[in-house]
């Protein structure tokens, strides 16, 4: 029994090493073939790594969805960033924050798949909800309207208090009904 035990270790740390190496020599890759700053790479690259090391522990430590939430959110945003920085993805960071709200609610989905062992609405709602909001402020941030967020507030304010009231009951309502 200690035996298995001992083998599922080193093959947790062996993949783990197995992803960093791999990371690490795509790296040094585009290190050596793309005329951009090595300080960025290696800035995505570490995102990437952080990522992979929450896999780890998410593993680890039995039903921590938190660890791999966070390593999936690590993995995209060191994802569109080495993809930024080298040219694939033509946005800055200014125009292209509201991304961060994308990536969370698409972190959201594998936490919840590992916590429960399927999709549930606790986590769904929020999901779809964050990644609404990053592509809704993505349409003012890349100005593809001839208005302002501003001045979309000032009109659509109740549609607004509406849609989050409706949110609410939804989650409490997914609260309540645990196995769907």
């Amino acid at each position: 029994m200690q035996d298995n035990k001992k083998r599922r270790f080193f093959a947790r740390i062996s993949f783990c090493l197995g992803v960093f190496f791999l990371i690490l020599g795509i790296a040094f890759l585009l290190l050596n073939f793309t005329p951009v700053s090595h300080l960025q790479i290696i800035g995505s690259f570490f995102l990437m790594i952080t990522g992979v090391f929450c896999i780890f522990f998410a593993i680890k430590l039995k039903r921590q969805s938190l660890y791999l939430f966070f390593a999936a959110f690590f993995i995209l945003l060191g994802l569109f960033l080495m993809f930024q920085v080298t040219g694939i993805i033509d946005l800055t960071i200014k125009r292209s924050w509201p991304l961060l709200s994308v990536f969370v609610g698409l972190a959201l989905l594998p936490a919840g798949r590992y916590r429960y062992g399927a999709i549930r609405r606790i986590y769904l709602i929020p999901s779809i909800c964050f990644v609404v909001l990053g592509g809704f402020l993505m349409i003012f941030s890349l100005k593809l309207t001839n208005f302002s967020f501003r001045e979309f507030m000032v009109n659509w304010c109740p549609v607004i208090i509406v849609m989050a009231g409706v949110i609410l009951i939804l989650l409490s309502l997914s609260g309540n009904k645990d196995n769907m």
